[in-house]
């Protein structure tokens, strides 16, 4: 079993101060800002307790290290959905006490919450965080998955995360009971044998210790039999806990899937009016090129016409002229045949 888990603890109990806002405010503050505004809060703050005086505090505040992707995804799932986080390390503690006591068909049920959980929970906090403005890449969500499958499987890991302030992702290898071990259970000793032929000791003594025995005995029957009605309650109350931090998920998760749905529609149709948009504009600078060849056209068409006007007025002067030569021949050719 390998547990890597950083997670930033309450500093020494200190109670610090910068104003009315002590060191956990201000971490609590930090984990709860995007990323890529934790740098520009973090120096505000140490700013803020250097003017208030306090120099250790504000280099505790700068030695606060800055979450991971994953991290920040995490904790944002610990602050919005944090019954069902305490449910999903409380199913880990119940998987680690069916490993020793439950049956396989109920060993098979845990398990499957289990996988049913982690699912739910990592697409939970993969829209939680779109919702916040951030992009969850697949391998980030595989990262959020590996914290959440180390924080079922280790009650260290479970702490760590319900603490909300995770500076980098948690990973776990193996499926095995870890921490909180049932305790020892004593076997009453027998009573004591003398003689060569293996007979009890006989007299009021022997009887004594017999009945001594036999109280013990008893006495620690039933501290065994209330200490597993007190652990199938606990299991029952622990069940019913976690079938309700299911259902809730799985109503967040719903809702979550629809509004994936409503903006995948709305994507396809931006790239249905951008496709459009893309075949008008190719039709404008089709229209644009005809036009442009158009009046090229008209260009050498009202040039030729000017010439061919110009042509027009000389051969129309040509023709009055000569219409003249004529009239003149004819009155001419008139005078002397007269004469």
């Amino acid at each position: 079993m390998v547990v890597t888990a950083a997670i930033v603890p309450v500093r020494h109990r200190r109670r610090g101060r910068v104003g009315h806002v002590d060191l956990d405010e201000v971490a609590d503050e930090l984990y709860a800002v995007p990323p890529d505004e934790f740098v520009a809060v973090r120096k505000q703050r140490q700013d803020d307790a250097r003017s208030a005086g306090d120099r250790t505090l504000a280099r505790e505040i700068g030695a606060l290290p800055k979450p991971t992707a994953a991290a920040w995804v995490c904790n944002l799932l610990v602050r919005e959905q944090r019954a069902a986080i305490e449910g999903l390390v409380e199913l880990g503690d119940l998987l680690r006490q069916a490993q020793e006591s439950l049956a396989g068909d109920q060993l098979r049920v845990l398990d499957r919450q289990r996988s049913q959980l982690l699912t739910a929970l990592t697409r939970q906090a993969v829209a939680l965080a779109r919702e916040h403005g951030a992009r969850v890449g697949g391998t980030v969500e595989t990262q959020v998955a590996d914290t959440l499958r180390a924080a079922m499987a280790d009650p260290e890991a479970g702490e760590a995360l319900l603490s909300g302030r995770l500076t980098g992702g948690m990973s776990y290898s193996g499926l095995g009971p870890t921490g909180n071990r049932p305790a020892l259970r004593l076997v009453p000793a027998r009573p004591g044998r003398e003689g060569t032929g293996g007979r009890s000791r006989s007299g009021p003594a022997a009887a004594r210790r017999r009945r001594d025995e036999d109280t013990r005995r008893a006495a620690a029957e039933e501290a065994r039999r209330r200490e597993e009605e007190a652990r199938r309650a606990a299991e029952e109350r622990r069940r019913r806990e976690l079938e309700e931090a299911r259902r809730a998920v799985e109503e967040a998760a719903a809702v979550a899937a629809e509004a994936v749905a409503a903006a995948e529609e709305e994507r396809h149709r931006v790239d249905d009016l951008d496709a459009r948009r893309a075949d008008l504009q190719a039709r404008v600078e089709e229209l644009t090129d005809e036009l442009a060849r158009t009046e090229e056209e008209a260009a050498r068409t009202a040039e030729e016409l000017g010439r061919a006007e110009r042509h027009r007025r000389t051969a129309a002067r040509r023709a009055t002229e000569a219409t003249v030569a004529r009239d003149r021949a004819v009155t001419a050719l008139r005078e002397l045949e007269e004469g």
